[in-house]
């Protein structure tokens, strides 16, 4: 893009973003937002360097995500860092990946602005990373901020397959019967043993990249959820891009099949 192009924008998009700002409604906006993150390792190819760039470059956009919800009054977001997909990626990027992650979770720690709360099969990450997610959620457990779901070996199967093992384990401690426990299982009994238990189901979801698929984020918290598919790289989202999920939000009508 030619510089004059890039000078005019540094120059015109603060201005549209604060009318933006200003003309949001009052009123029907997402209280819980879920982001996919993706792109950054396509977001790398393109600009000429590695991927651990990429992904660097992508976890210093969380923050300014985070103000951004920040400022329209969201209750809840829920970041996916890591799938257990990405478990399976060579070690030569996997390792690099989670160290900038967790610096990134740190990083958010220690500001203290937000309450951090890691969602996902800790157990199959390294021993290491699981112990610096769970001290994060830690130190900002009393924090009166907005809750950041941290989802790091995440899958939407696993999650759920990880809910009904639960509940089986807790009835086996209580030495309930297959049959009472068969009686017993509905859909808000699932629900209270998800990651995201007590938590409201996210009214909105945004994927990066240009990909229009869930890829098994949220798959049974998102079954009301408005989608948002936007086509810049995570490292390229801007303000501008989520005030425009959010104002498509705002005004969809949303029915749930009355």
């Amino acid at each position: 893009m030619a510089d004059w192009k890039r000078g005019l924008r540094r120059v015109l998009y603060p201005a549209y973003e604060a009318r933006m700002l200003r003309r949001m409604p009052s009123e029907n906006l997402p209280k819980h937002i879920g982001v996919m993150l993706d792109g950054n390792r396509r977001w790398a190819r393109a600009v000429g360097r590695d991927t651990a760039h990429g992904h660097q470059a992508g976890a210093a956009n969380i923050e300014p995500l985070l103000g951004w919800c920040d400022e329209v009054g969201t209750e809840v977001v829920t970041l996916w860092l890591l799938s257990t997909d990405n478990l399976n990626r060579p070690e030569r990027e996997l390792g690099p990946l989670l160290d900038i992650i967790v610096d990134a979770v740190d990083s958010l720690a220690v500001q203290r602005r937000w309450r951090l709360h890691p969602v996902g099969a800790l157990d199959l990450l390294p021993a290491t990373v699981a112990q610096r997610l769970k001290a994060a959620e830690e130190a900002t457990r009393d924090v009166d901020g907005m809750l950041v779901n941290i989802a790091v070996g995440y899958g939407g199967r696993r999650e759920i397959a990880d809910a009904v093992r639960s509940m089986l384990l807790e009835a086996a401690e209580r030495g309930t019967s297959v049959e009472e426990l068969a009686a017993m299982i509905d859909v808000e009994s699932i629900a209270q043993h998800l990651y995201t238990r007590g938590q409201p189901d996210p009214d909105l979801v945004i994927r990066t990249s240009g990909e229009q698929r869930l890829g098994g984020f949220l798959l049974w918290q998102s079954a009301k959820s408005e989608f948002y598919f936007c086509e810049a790289y995570w490292p390229d989202f801007r303000r501008v891009d989520f005030l425009r999920a959010v104002r498509a939000y705002s005004q969809r009508e949303r029915r749930f099949g009355s």
